[in-house]
C-alpha cells in the first residue's frame, strides 16, 4: 500500500535527522582556511580589559585571533563556585572587534593537590567540572579550547612535568567536554619546544584522538624555516594516531623570538615575525600564534621583556597608544599585502633557502619573496612581462622591478617583500 506523507513533516523529520546526526552536523568552529594568509594570524595577550585603543591598535594590524588563559584559580574562588565575569566582557570585545580566541584552560587552584598541577583523581574531576562550566558558559562562540600551556615543562607543570599525570587530566577534561558541548574544538598540549615523545605518549593514551589539533611552540632559536622538520615528525605521529577517518591538524599555538636574544635585535624579529607567518602558509598550519602582543617591561637584560610587537610604555589618547616596534610594522605590512589573497604554490627557484610564494585575488597575484640564507643575492623566475612594486617587509621601502621576456630578476634578502605587477 503506498503511503503519502505531508510535505512539511518530511521537512520536519529531516531536521530532526540532520540535527541529530554528527557525521552531518556542521561544527561551529572550524579551523581556519590555512590558504588564507590573513585567517589563521594570530598574538598572545595578557589582559581580559584591554587598555582604550588597544584592541584598536591590535586589530589594526591584521590579527584575527588571540591566545589568552583562563585561570582557574581566579575563577573558582570558592570550590563550586564559577565567576566567569572577566571573560563576560573579554568575549564581548572579541565580538565587537571581529577576532576569535584560543583559549587556554589551565594552572592549579589552592583548593586542589596543594595548588599544583593536578595528580589526583579528586583534582582532576575538580579541574573537569570547571573546564566543562567555561566551555559550556561560552560555547558557540567560535573558541578553540587548549588543555593547559606547556606541561612538559616544570615551570607549568609544578612540581615536576609527568606525561602520564597530564595524559590522565587531558582524557578526563576532554570527554567530559566533549559529552557537555560536542560541538567545541578542544586542543592541547601546547608542548614546549619540540620534545614529541611527549606527544607520542599522548598518542598511546588515546589523549591526542579527541583533539581537533595538536599545539607546538617550537622556539627553535633559529629561523622560522627550520620548524619544516619538527611540523613534518608531529604530523606523523597524528596520522599514526589519529582515528579511521578523522584528522587531526596542526597548529603552531605559539612562538616568537625576544629582540634581546643573543645575535637579534628588532630588525630581525621583524623580519622572522613575517617569515613565520608565511612559512606556516606554506606548510599549511591553520593558525599561527605570535608571542607577544605587547612587551612586559624595559629591563634590557630581562628578554622575557622584549618578545612584544609593541614597546611597554601607554600613552594615553595617541594614535598609537604603544609605540610600535619593527616587528609591528611588519605584520602590519604582512596584512595589508595579503589581505583577500590565497596561497598558490611555491615558485621554483636554484636553492631550497629561496622562497617565492604566489597568492592570488580573482585575476591579480602577490609574490611573497625572501631567502633564509645568510647572503643576499639575486634569483630568476618565471613571470608574467611588466612593471612590479616591490614593498619591504616593514612597508617603508618601495621599488620597481622590471620582468623581461618571461623572466623577473629578483633581489633577495632575509626580509621578505611583496610584489604586485603595476
Amino acid at each position: 500500500m503506498k503511503m503519502s506523507v505531508h510535505p512539511r513533516l518530511l521537512v520536519l523529520l529531516f531536521a530532526v535527522f540532520w540535527l541529530s546526526s554528527p557525521a552531518l552536523h556542521a561544527q561551529k568552529s572550524p579551523l581556519p582556511d590555512p590558504s588564507d594568509p590573513l585567517a589563521g594570524m594570530g598574538v598572545n595577550i595578557h589582559f581580559t580589559d584591554a587598555q582604550p585603543g588597544e584592541w584598536e591598535m591590535l586589530t589594526k594590524a591584521g590579527f584575527r585571533w588571540v591566545r589568552m588563559d583562563v585561570m582557574w584559580n581566579n575563577t573558582e574562588k570558592t570550590p563550586g563556585v564559577y565567576d566567569f565575569s572577566a571573560y563576560d566582557r573579554f568575549f564581548a570585545s572579541l565580538d565587537h572587534y571581529h577576532l576569535r580566541t584560543l583559549m587556554i584552560l589551565c594552572y592549579g587552584n589552592v583548593h586542589y593537590d596543594q595548588g599544583m598541577a593536578p595528580h589526583t583523581d579528586e583534582s582532576r574531576a575538580a579541574f573537569a567540572r570547571w573546564a566543562v562550566a567555561a566551555v559550556t558558559h561560552f560555547k558557540g562562540r567560535s573558541a578553540l579550547w587548549e588543555i593547559w600551556n606547556e606541561p612538559n615543562g616544570d615551570w607549568f607543570w609544578p612540581p615536576k612535568q609527568n606525561p602520564d599525570d597530564y595524559a590522565k587530566l587531558a582524557l578526563t577534561v576532554s570527554k567530559a567536554i566533549k559529552q557537555a558541548a560536542p560541538d567545541e574544538l578542544i586542543v592541547g598540549p601546547a608542548l614546549s619546544g619540540t620534545q614529541l615523545y611527549f606527544v607520542d605518549y599522548l598518542g598511546r593514551e588515546g589523549v591526542l584522538a579527541n583533539w581537533a589539533a595538536l599545539t607546538i611552540h617550537p622556539y627553535l632559536h633559529d629561523s622560522p624555516e627550520s620548524y619544516g622538520p619538527t611540523y613534518a615528525q608531529a604530523r606523523d605521529l597524528l596520522k599514526k594516531y589519529a582515528p579511521p577517518g578523522q584528522r587531526i591538524d596542526l597548529i603552531c599555538g605559539e612562538s616568537g623570538y625576544s629582540s634581546t636574544w643573543p645575535g637579534m635585535d628588532e630588525t630581525l624579529q621583524a623580519q622572522y615575525l613575517a617569515r613565520l607567518y608565511l612559512f606556516d602558509v606554506l606548510s599549511s598550519v591553520p593558525l599561527t600564534i605570535w608571542y607577544d602582543w605587547h612587551e612586559d617591561g624595559t629591563d634590557p637584560n630581562n628578554q622575557e621583556d622584549h618578545y612584544g610587537l609593541v614597546h611597554y610604555d601607554y600613552h594615553a589618547g595617541a594614535d598609537n597608544i604603544y609605540d610600535p616596534k619593527p616587528a609591528y610594522n611588519a605584520a602590519l605590512t604582512y596584512s595589508r599585502a595579503l589581505t583577500g589573497y590565497r596561497f598558490q604554490q611555491r615558485l621554483k627557484t636554484a636553492s631550497d633557502n629561496d622562497y617565492v610564494l604566489a597568492f592570488t585575488k580573482g585575476d591579480t597575484q602577490c609574490l611573497a619573496a625572501w631567502t633564509a640564507s645568510a647572503t643576499p643575492h639575486q634569483v630568476k623566475i618565471s613571470a608574467p612581462d611588466g612593471i612590479y612594486l616591490a614593498t619591504s617587509y616593514d612597508g617603508k621601502k618601495q621599488s620597481e622591478v622590471a620582468s623581461t621576456n618571461g623572466i623577473l630578476i629578483l633581489p633577495l634578502d632575509g626580509g621578505p617583500q611583496y610584489l604586485k605587477r603595476q
